[in-house]
């Protein structure tokens, strides 16, 4: 899973790193901030390297805090995606003059209208930015967590199709403004023998026929569009007639 960036990082065993491995892992990390990330001071890498402690877990939790990891402590794999990816970021950095220039064999031979293609289908579903973007996204909007993070990014986008649209939130804050009915005027047309049931089939009677009131109009709007469409006259003068 993280092969190819341990060995972009010249990491000593990019094919048999075990994030699981518990000892590996703190080795790992300490090794990580010391040749790569470098955001501590060396003076103040002191907790994180003495990974015979108990305090580890807290002192790698502050770290993780410290160079702003969206993940938490329980979720290694994606913390350790993630700092790897600020550790090539960090590393281009470093040598930016090196890879500048730097074409992957597979993209030589490239034909130019990719460039053009569907912006969706070139995203690296890897990268730690995406992830930690889309799961800031997907805990903004309340969507539930999933271990793909390209059905998440569909879920997200959905959601914004449907509900933060422009059109839809106009729609959501129009709000109607009824007028007072007065119920004794409404006959119920039968007696359930409770005052309180008799007043709340009275208002279950007007809502349903509010809602008739909104179909029978949306049905009278298609009719006219139908209308409009195959009774459209036309007046020839010559024949003194209307119609086609």
């Amino acid at each position: 899973m993280f092969r190819r960036k341990l060995s972009a990082l010249d990491y000593h065993n990019p094919a048999g790193f075990n994030c699981r491995d518990e000892t590996e892992f703190r080795n790992f990390i300490v090794w990580l901030e010391d040749q790569k990330i470098r955001h501590y001071k060396i003076e103040d890498r002191g907790n994180l390297r003495n990974i015979h402690s108990d305090d580890w877990p807290k002192s790698f939790e502050k770290y993780m805090k410290d160079v702003n990891c969206p993940f938490k402590i329980q979720e290694r794999q994606e913390t350790v995606d993630w700092l790897l990816g600020l550790a090539v970021r960090l590393e281009y950095g470093d040598n930016a003059d090196k890879y500048k220039d730097s074409t992957p064999d597979g993209a030589k031979n490239t034909d130019n209208t990719a460039k053009n293609a569907e912006p969706l289908i070139n995203l690296d579903v890897n990268n730690p930015d995406f992830k930690a973007g889309v799961m800031a996204l997907a805990n903004l909007l309340q969507i539930q967590r999933h271990d793909d993070y390209l059905v998440m990014l569909k879920a997200i986008r959905i959601l914004v199709q449907e509900r933060l649209t422009q059109e839809a939130i106009a729609k959501a804050s129009q709000s109607k403004e009824g007028l007072p009915v007065a119920l004794e005027k409404h006959i119920l047309g039968f007696d359930t023998g409770d005052a309180v049931l008799n007043e709340a089939a009275q208002i279950l009677r007007l809502l349903h026929i509010e809602e008739l009131r909104e179909l029978q109009t949306k049905i009278n709007e298609a009719i006219v569009a139908v209308q409009a469409i195959i009774a459209d006259p036309k007046t020839d003068h010559r024949l003194g007639k209307v119609g086609r």
